[in-house]
């Protein structure tokens, strides 16, 4: 009796079993027959803006005939089109899956440069928002310039924190426009408005550094004049260095 009752369960349960499969696969589309018709894209967003819109994504597949919609979603190859936006410099990772509606979802992870670097050996490179080298991008107008004596490593360690500091506030990304580096690895910015130079030193306390240029920016210069100084160094703590113009003569 005990071997009936077990032979019986089993049977009820690939009964089940074969039911679940048969109708699983009744109610799945063909998808020699099913159309991509919707490609939704995601961009990471992160804490500076990046460089890639859906527009972009959806140009690059164009360019290389992957774009999906359109296509039978047995043709769709999800793993190729992770590995074209993998290889654009501005895409860190790609995750592409499709769904039984007929719609092939990416989402992308980006990689934010956000320096240029232009060194005095003739490099010519960008380093990332996470301190990573990598190459000269399409989109370099939009980027702060380093100039200088600039070796990769100090790019890396020094100039990459800076950089993230500078342009994760919104007035010294208006700002500052450039960063020059001295034989010594201190750094100089080069302001948008203004005509003098801002002498930060070695780039370490920034914040403070920033922070102190900004209220004499605001209760200084505001009230002196934009154009009144060549030089200002915010180095040493609690003070602030201001060298004078010099008047240019004219010759008659």
């Amino acid at each position: 009796m005990k071997w009936k009752k077990a032979a019986i369960i089993v049977t009820d349960i690939v009964i089940a079993v074969y039911l679940v499969l048969a109708i699983t696969a009744f109610n799945k589309p063909d998808e020699e027959a099913l159309l991509c018709t919707e490609v939704p894209i995601s961009i990471e967003k992160t804490t500076v803006d990046g460089f890639l819109s859906e527009k972009d994504i959806v140009r690059i597949l164009k360019q290389n005939n992957a774009y999906p919609v359109g296509k039978n979603m047995a043709q769709v190859n999800a793993r190729q089109i992770e590995e074209l936006l993998q290889g654009n410099e501005l895409v860190e990772k790609a995750e592409v899956y499709k769904t039984p509606s007929g719609h092939v979802c990416i989402s992308i992870s980006q990689r934010i440069p956000i320096i240029r670097i232009m060194d005095d050996k003739g490099g010519d490179y960008c380093i990332d928002s996470e301190g990573q080298v990598m190459p000269k991008t399409g989109y370099t107008c939009d980027l702060l310039i380093a100039t200088g004596s600039v070796s990769k490593p100090y790019a890396q360690k020094s100039l990459a924190p800076l950089a993230n500091t500078i342009i994760k506030d919104k007035f010294w990304r208006n700002q500052v426009v450039q960063l020059n580096v001295l034989g010594d690895g201190s750094v100089e910015l080069v302001p948008r408005v203004g005509e003098h130079i801002a002498y930060l030193g070695q780039p370490t306390g920034v914040e403070k550094k920033l922070e102190r240029l900004r209220k004499f920016y605001k209760y200084g210069l505001s009230q002196a004049g934009w154009n009144r100084y060549s030089r200002v160094s915010v180095e040493f703590d609690n003070q602030i260095i201001c060298k004078k113009k010099t008047k240019k003569h004219r010759t008659i």
